[in-house]
């Protein structure tokens, strides 16, 4: 690959993170102390990011697979997306924002795929190459992360004086960069053979049911319906928990998650062929326990290293588990069905499961609200680690040791 090709490749990736690093995490501060919502309109928010899971791929696979190319797409729906997102900026009513919201994710969750598509398409050997151009993704959350805290949007001054809401703004501007920026990028024409009927099946990835006749795999498959329960507590909490605790520069110090991404991605294959699937995984779940534990146990100020130490953890909770359990699916699924394999994993992890955890995550959190929109956060937090140390329990008494071979 070129090297202009990477560079290009690298910033695509970038704005595509940044984007949503921009504004992901603080709405569920910015919902509730803005436009005054409720725990579950707020969790009806993050909901959006399923609902997108699920129906995106009939954008894929009725449109960028069939007939037009992947990055004319990317182009224009960053381009609508830029609209919705002002339009989530200059709203102050949360009816009119939901709606928004929704349309936008749908479309957002749809580019995931097409950035990686465009990708893919440029590489002559993607198991090496993607991973030094993903990685710009992950920088790109992490910058939108310090900006929004280096201009003290996430403050308890800027909360109160509403710019917290130029998050959706800095979005819109990053968005519509991208948008023409994808026009320049090398074409990625479409794939599928148009004389082939679309069917559901094959948008959803549906043809990969059969895996779910390998006992192994179908523990594996609930377990990571399962594991997206406490999984949404922290991307809808994790920001009102920090800001309630009075953290300064709190969406810089939720980066702290990502750059350890960075580094447990590095650490994974050697854990991985050291030690297996089953134990690489059952790290990964028990990591959810303890990081929520430590939620639990650090609320209080005087134990502001237990919490920071919660957010490091996130590089292995998804690591260990979300990228080992791709390597396990692709493995499992073969060359007939890698792709439906991975989308129905997908599927089942970001639209049911994280559907769900947000629902579970909205309901417990409104039950534990104290004064002023506070919440009793040492309790709160103990209710997704029960949820991981369970799945932990279940998965490593019923799933068998299997070697699994992994090709670097």
């Amino acid at each position: 690959m070129k090297t202009s090709v990477r560079i290009q490749l690298s910033f695509m990736m970038f704005l595509e993170f940044f984007i949503w690093g921009s504004w992901f995490i603080t709405m569920s501060t910015y919902l509730p102390n803005t436009l005054h919502t409720t725990d579950p309109e707020v969790a009806m928010a993050y909901s959006t990011q399923s609902w997108g899971a699920i129906l995106a791929p009939f954008i894929i696979g009725l449109i960028a697979d069939r007939y037009f190319n992947a990055e004319r797409i990317l182009g224009v729906l960053h381009l609508l997306g830029a609209v919705l997102m002002y339009l989530l900026y200059s709203t102050s009513d949360f009816t009119v924002f939901y709606p928004f919201l929704f349309a936008y994710m749908v479309m957002y969750m749809s580019t995931l795929a097409l950035v990686n598509s465009v990708s893919f398409n440029q590489m002559k050997d993607p198991a090496k190459e993607f991973s030094f151009v993903r990685v710009f993704g992950t920088a790109g959350w992490i910058m939108a992360g310090l900006l929004i805290s280096y201009f003290s949007w996430d403050s308890q001054k800027g909360i109160s004086e509403g710019v917290l809401r130029n998050t959706f703004l800095m979005a819109a501007i990053s968005s519509a960069i991208l948008g023409v920026f994808s026009f320049a990028l090398p074409k990625t024409p479409p794939r599928a053979d148009r004389s082939k009927k679309a069917t559901l099946s094959s948008i959803l990835g549906l043809d990969a049911l059969q895996l779910l006749k390998d006992r192994n795999y179908l523990i594996f498959f609930l377990s990571s319906v399962l594991i997206c329960i406490p999984l949404a507590f922290y991307f809808q909490n994790l920001s009102p928990f920090l800001t309630e605790s009075e953290v300064d520069n709190s969406t810089a110090w939720s980066s702290v998650g990502q750059f350890s991404e960075i580094l447990f991605l590095l650490l994974l294959p050697f854990f991985f062929k050291k030690y297996g699937f089953k134990k690489t995984i059952l790290v990964g779940m028990l990591a959810w326990w303890l990081r929520y534990m430590l939620f639990s146990f650090g609320t209080n100020g005087e134990l502001f290293s237990l919490w920071v130490i919660g957010i490091f953890l996130h590089g292995i909770c998804y690591d260990f588990f979300f990228v080992s359990g791709q390597i396990y699916t692709d493995t499992k699924a073969g060359p007939t069905y890698k792709s439906a394999a991975q989308g129905l994993i997908t599927l089942a992890t970001y639209g049911i499961g994280m559907l769900i955890g947000y629902w579970v995550a909205g309901r417990i959190t409104d039950a534990y609200v104290l004064t002023d929109h506070d919440h009793d956060w040492k309790t709160i937090w103990l209710y997704p680690a029960g949820f991981a140390i369970a799945v932990s329990v279940l998965f490593a008494l019923l799933f068998k040791n299997e070697k699994i071979v992994y090709k670097s």
